[in-house]
């Protein structure tokens, strides 16, 4: 088994709501952990920037999946290689929203110390998240 970490960012479509950050959670960590894909999801009420770790069958199929859910729009993949360990092994979905915490990353990280992923490389967004990691709350690492 090859292990794979693709990292794509999105834009919320019209048919998202306020309820709908939640049902991808809950959905992502039950799908993730059926599959064996890890992986950490930042989100700041208007993108999403996202990494999934795996095999390269379940990482694909999970992508796909996103391609096709229609509470995202302009779906862009940043960076999809192999990989010889998991970042995010612990994590069916950790999960990052926006917050003061995460002014300075994205400075970091980017041109702007607005959260645009648009504008990163996919590895400038892995290295961003992998920061992240570090102070994501308990209460979203799962």
């Amino acid at each position: 088994m090859f292990l794979t970490r693709l990292i794509y960012t999105s834009t919320i479509a019209p048919s998202f709501s306020a309820d709908s950050i939640e049902e991808i959670l809950v959905t992502a960590r039950r799908n993730n952990s059926r599959n064996n894909v890890t992986g950490m999801l930042c989100f700041n009420r208007k993108y999403f920037l996202q990494c999934l770790e795996g095999s390269r069958t379940a990482v694909n199929n999970t992508y796909h999946n996103i391609l096709n859910d229609p509470r995202h729009s302009h779906i862009i993949m940043l960076d999809y290689k192999e990989i010889v360990t998991r970042e995010y092994a612990e994590w069916s979905m950790g999960y990052m929203p926006e917050s003061g915490f995460t002014a300075g990353l994205n400075l970091k990280f980017s041109g702007t110390p607005g959260f645009n992923p648009y504008e990163m490389l996919g590895e400038s967004a892995q290295q961003m998240m992998l920061a992240m990691k570090e102070i994501v709350p308990s209460k979203n690492k799962c």
